[in-house]
């Protein structure tokens, strides 16, 4: 038994290398982008790797539109959704969030699927920050290359807000742009 499942493997790993070909890795065989997304079209999993160049539902901003727009009346909302470890009823933080100045920490709002209780964390803050006015201009963003700020401004749309921008290059870039950070805390996680 254990002889046919060396060999199965061995069988197995050959139509893999086979279908990579020669100049590609063999995990590639496992790509199939379908499945890191939902049915919905939400990112899955792999949150961190390079994002689309703009969102359908928002307008992509580099460091440049975002000063602008600060600039504004009203000024708009900055959400920061970058993602921290949630156990047994608090944020675990193994280091302080850099984020931009003035902005709302939530965090885990950008997972591709979330639990009840996060969906209702995130439209409260929502309907809080923009006292619930979903044409009030609201600023999604976490660090480069981030698909939870992407699947944040997804479901902002998806419950009809439609002054969305995406700030794809999130603090990363904000820094790179040689402009202050400031430490985040996370808004509580509560219902009210």
């Amino acid at each position: 038994m254990k002889k046919i499942a060396v060999w199965l493997c061995l069988l197995f790993s050959g139509a893999l290398l086979a279908q990579s070909g020669p100049n590609n890795h063999w995990l590639q065989a496992f790509e199939d982008s379908s499945e890191l997304f939902s049915i919905d079209g939400y990112r899955l999993f792999r949150y961190r790797s390079p994002t689309p160049p703009s969102h359908d539902q928002a307008e992509t901003l580099s460091t440049v539109q975002l000063l602008e727009l600060q600039k504004t009346t009203p000024k708009p909302v900055l959400l920061d959704v970058q993602p921290l470890i949630w156990k047994n009823g608090l944020f675990i933080e193994k280091e302080p969030r850099l984020h931009i100045p003035g902005s709302i920490w939530t965090p885990n709002v950008g997972q591709g699927e979330l639990d009840p209780a996060w969906e209702t964390y995130f439209r409260h803050n929502l309907e809080k920050l923009t006292a619930n006015n979903p044409d009030f201009p609201v600023v999604i963003y976490c660090t480069a290359d981030c698909w939870m700020s992407w699947n944040a401004v997804k479901r902002a749309a998806q419950w009809g807000y439609s002054q969305l921008y995406w700030y794809r290059d999130g603090s990363d870039g904000w820094q790179e742009a040689d402009q202050v950070l400031v430490k985040g805390k996370p808004e509580p996680f509560t219902l009210e």
